[in-house]
């Protein structure tokens, strides 16, 4: 009976440790959310905001003064029945978030913004202006020939951090808070 006690408790064990704990780390809740493709005369823009990334001790860690960035993914492809979709634009855009504790306030700094870094004192509107994108342009639209099919592909995700060798003893729950969304797609006609 002690080596049926003995395997049960060690299949438990295991169970629990490989089954229960990943949702518990586990950051997927965030993810693209309201994106619009539209244009103006020129070029073509697009909206998105990313949704659950802010999770509380990734705001405890910005609160201590940990800067934070989210990376933005935007490709256009012109899309192909019987060939490999070419790729037209591929655009790489930034956000990052830090906190001032002498000033207590927080600037926001976007990269498709001129990177002119934004201050606020509301911790609620540094979110926003960190998950947010407004019309970002994509390409011109003299680039595009109409009645043509065109493919958006879109992606967040929250950089890596990296600190002094001896802060990650001290830090050790920033690797708990790392997001990456899935690719989203949208299918227009020009």
């Amino acid at each position: 009976m002690k080596p049926f006690l003995k395997r049960t408790t060690i299949f438990l064990l295991v169970f629990l440790v490989l089954v229960v704990q990943q949702p518990v780390f586990a950051q997927d809740d965030a993810r693209l959310a309201n994106i619009i493709v539209t244009n103006t005369r020129d070029d073509l823009l697009v909206y998105m905001n990313v949704e659950g990334a802010f999770t509380d001790e990734m705001i405890e860690a910005i609160n201590s003064g940990v800067p934070t960035t989210f990376s933005f993914y935007v490709q256009l492809y012109y899309t192909r029945s019987l060939w490999a979709d070419k790729q037209i634009a591929d655009i790489v855009i930034t956000h990052t978030i830090a906190f001032n504790a002498l000033k207590k306030e927080y600037a926001v700094t976007r990269s498709w913004d001129r990177n002119n870094p934004v201050t606020t004192q509301s911790l609620d509107e540094a979110k926003q202006l960190m998950a947010k994108i407004n019309s970002l342009k994509v390409i011109p639209l003299n680039k595009l020939e109409k009645g043509i099919q065109y493919q958006l592909r879109a992606k967040a995700e929250l950089n890596k951090v990296t600190l002094p060798f001896y802060l990650h003893y001290v830090l050790f729950f920033l690797s708990l808070w790392d997001f990456e969304t899935d690719w989203y797609t949208i299918d227009f006609i020009y």
